[in-house]
């Protein structure tokens, strides 16, 4: 099994990214499922109806969310009504929504888990407990699990992924919009990476407009932050895994930029 996933789509230009490369992403790696983490499309900041019907329509099979699930107040009116999107699992009980899905593809099936991360970031339940519960369930359907670990802190990342290791086939990090450079497969066969990167502004400040962040450290005023326009880029991986046991084989990094432009 191929899984292809795309970091955090920020805003339009994030959108605009992804219509250009995702098809040709496909034809390149015929990914037998798309997850995209789509907390910033609508904006920069949560997800609209509309938008997550276009994210769809471009070609992702499984969305997953973080600490922006519920900035636009429309997701309420739709995100329980929906197969396909998922917001982190350790949110606290009775939040709408489900935390992780699983999804058949072709003669066999794979479990999709969002958790959030506790250090820097909004409260939530503790995401290894969590993980742990949910794993516990999912492996009674399939070996195939992968998880978007939303986080800031690259410890609490690394920290998971040796947590799971061999118990999962891989688990990506999101949230920080910068890619590391650290994809590897641990010793039981789990991928990892710490933060996959961003899809969208590829001259901002992570996705955002420059200037006004500049302004802010430089003052230590408040300001609105705006998704900036200019130059696109798309940042994700695509992980191979055993088709029999479930675990990685190959993990490697997608960064499609200006400087490294897009190849067959």
């Amino acid at each position: 099994m191929k899984i292809l996933f795309i970091g955090d789509i920020v805003g339009s230009p994030g959108r605009n990214a992804l219509k250009e490369y995702l098809p040709k992403l496909k034809s390149k790696y015929r990914p037998d499922v798309t997850i995209v983490n789509s907390e910033n499309a609508a904006g920069g900041k949560g997800l609209t109806k509309k938008i997550y019907q276009e994210i769809h329509e471009i070609g992702a099979d499984i969305m997953t969310m973080g600490n922006h699930t519920w900035d636009k107040k429309d997701i309420f009116e739709f995100i329980d009504d929906v197969p396909n999107l998922i917001r982190p699992a350790n949110f606290p009980e009775g939040n709408p929504g489900k935390g992780y899905v699983i999804k058949k593809v072709g003669n066999k099936k794979i479990a999709v888990i969002n958790a959030q991360g506790r250090v820097f970031m909004p409260p939530s339940d503790c995401p290894f407990k969590k993980l742990d519960e949910i794993v516990k369930i999912v492996k009674e359907e399939t070996p195939f699990i992968f998880v978007d670990f939303h986080a800031e802190a690259t410890s609490e990342k690394q920290a998971v992924g040796w947590f799971l290791d061999g118990e999962v086939s891989a688990v990506v990090g999101t949230h920080t919009h910068t890619q590391t450079a650290d994809e590897r497969i641990l010793p039981n066969g789990t991928a990892y990476i710490s933060d996959v990167g961003m899809t969208g502004p590829y001259d901002g400040i992570l996705g955002m407009d420059r200037d006004v962040i500049i302004q802010r450290f430089l003052t230590n005023l408040p300001a609105r932050f705006e998704v900036t326009a200019g130059r696109e880029q798309c940042n994700g991986v695509v992980i191979q895994l055993d088709n029999h046991t479930g675990k990685a084989t190959k993990i490697e990094r997608i960064s499609i930029n200006e400087e490294r432009p897009f190849f067959d």
